[in-house]
């Protein structure tokens, strides 16, 4: 969740840094061509003053003339700004350089053309950095007795404006990055702060759906509504544990009800076969069903303690557990003929040894009841990743792949099978005693025919995990 909230809270972040860097670098571009507008301006009112007063009867014998073009020729030298003042019919008053004349067309005309009737420059072309030959044209009237007779027209290289421009964008831009750095710094910590009672709520989740029904989230830390929303799964799991010990402990107490009774009712079956003819099918058909009924009690009572058992997990090693509960069942599969072999293997992993050797005891037991005389069942051992695993194949009669999904439940067996000695808890205990410590059992079938089953337990600690 992190991986997509934290990019659009990056995006909305940049949006609204980008949505203020801009306007904020054309102001400043802004202001610095006014500045220099101003200045400009400034000028050409000062050689405008000078011009009012020049002697247009006699140039050649007029000081005033001499001293502007003075003036006008070492502005130009310290500053390289051409600056000219014209007529109204274009000829030059003077010049600086002396051949410079305005341009017929472009901004310098155009800001000639607003100064013979009275406005002065003020709104010339923005300049932006990127624009090596822009340059500013300012032009301001000269006015003798409320008249137009000329205009000053300035022209400056735009250098330096440009320079300053940038480097105003360059410190904007390094706001710009501090400020994005701040907001990632901040996005992370926000997210994380927001997300981890999810994170924890998450953990918490995988812990009970894999039976650790103890587990719980501690409401510290985050909003305020997932501080709530803890609170309530925690009551909510509390709610849950306490309705599955209810059920647990009505079953475990159900079994040990009624294994006293029946053992009773077996024993008077048996009290009962004594008065009649030896072999009566009946009798041993209720016989039968008792004993079967007394290994149904015998299950549950089992499925229920592991249910209720908390799992003892140590570093094991699997393949010795393996190679003693093959030489444990070696001798009923050989009084059945089958062929019961494993290879042995150094493999560790995380388990009880326990509730390890009675899920594997309850999966080769099933192996060995549906594989058929002459045929084998062998159990291998490997390790990949984070977990070790132990393998249960069978050359029985296999399972339809419906018959797959349902494989596990409690009480299902299969229609072929009914017949078969078992009460259907088998498998399911295994998967019991597995997920209380983190394991699982899997069912595939088995080429050519078989039934191939997978044990799984972690190789990591319950710390790790």
């Amino acid at each position: 969740m992190r991986t997509r909230l934290l990019p659009l809270l990056l995006v909305l972040m940049a949006g609204v840094l980008l949505a203020l860097g801009f306007p904020l670098a054309a102001s400043l571009a802004a202001a610095e061509q006014q500045r220099v507008v101003v200045d400009r301006l400034d000028d050409a009112a000062r050689f405008a003053a000078l011009a009012q007063f020049v002697n247009e009867s006699e140039p050649s014998v007029d000081e005033r003339r001499t001293t502007l073009r003075g003036e006008l020729a070492s502005y130009h030298d310290v500053y390289g700004i051409r600056t000219g003042i014209y007529y109204r019919d274009n000829q030059a008053m003077a010049a600086a350089p002396e051949d410079w004349v305005v341009p017929y067309e472009g901004e310098g005309r155009r800001a000639f053309n607003e100064a013979l009737v009275g406005r002065r420059s003020h709104d010339p072309p923005q300049v932006w950095p990127w624009q090596p030959h822009a340059r500013v044209t300012i032009a301001s009237p000269v006015v003798r007795d409320g008249d137009v007779i000329a205009v000053v027209v300035t022209d400056s290289p735009t250098g330096q404006l440009r320079s300053r421009i940038l480097s105003g964008w360059l410190i904007i831009a390094a706001g710009e990055f501090a400020a994005m750095l701040v907001a990632v710094g901040a996005a992370f910590r926000l997210t994380g702060w927001v997300l981890k009672p999810v994170r924890v709520l998450d953990a918490v989740t995988h812990d009970i759906a894999t039976g650790r029904m103890t587990s719980r989230v501690a409401a510290a830390g985050g909003p305020p509504e997932l501080r709530r929303l803890a609170r309530s799964f925690n009551e909510m799991a509390d709610n849950v544990e306490d309705v599955l010990e209810q059920q647990r402990a009505f079953v475990a107490d159900a079994s040990h009800q009624l294994r006293n009774p029946l053992s009773a009712l077996l024993l008077r079956i048996e009290l009962l076969a004594l008065e009649l003819p030896e072999g009566n099918e009946e009798i041993a058909s209720v016989r039968t069903e008792g004993k079967r009924l007394a290994q149904v009690l015998d299950d549950l009572l089992d499925l229920a303690l592991a249910e209720h058992a908390a799992a003892d997990l140590r570093l094991t090693d699997i393949g010795a557990l393996v190679a003693e509960r093959i030489a444990a069942w070696r001798p009923l599969a050989d009084e059945k003929g089958v062929r019961l072999h494993g290879e042995r293997r150094a493999v560790t992993a995380w388990a009880d040894p326990v509730a390890l050797s009675s899920a594997l005891d309850a999966v080769i037991d099933n192996a060995l009841k549906f594989t058929p005389e002459g045929e084998e069942v062998t159990v291998a051992v490997a390790s990949e990743g984070d977990t070790s695993t132990i393998v249960v194949a069978d050359r029985g009669p296999g399972l339809t792949q419906e018959e797959l999904d349902r494989v596990g439940d409690r009480f299902w067996r299969s229609n072929r099978h009914q017949n078969i000695k078992g009460s259907g808890l088998g498998l399911s205990i295994s998967r019991v005693l597995l997920a209380a410590g983190g394991g699982s059992i899997a069912y595939a079938p088995h080429e050519p025919h078989g039934l191939r089953v997978t044990l799984t337990v972690p190789r990591t600690g319950p710390q790790g995990r």
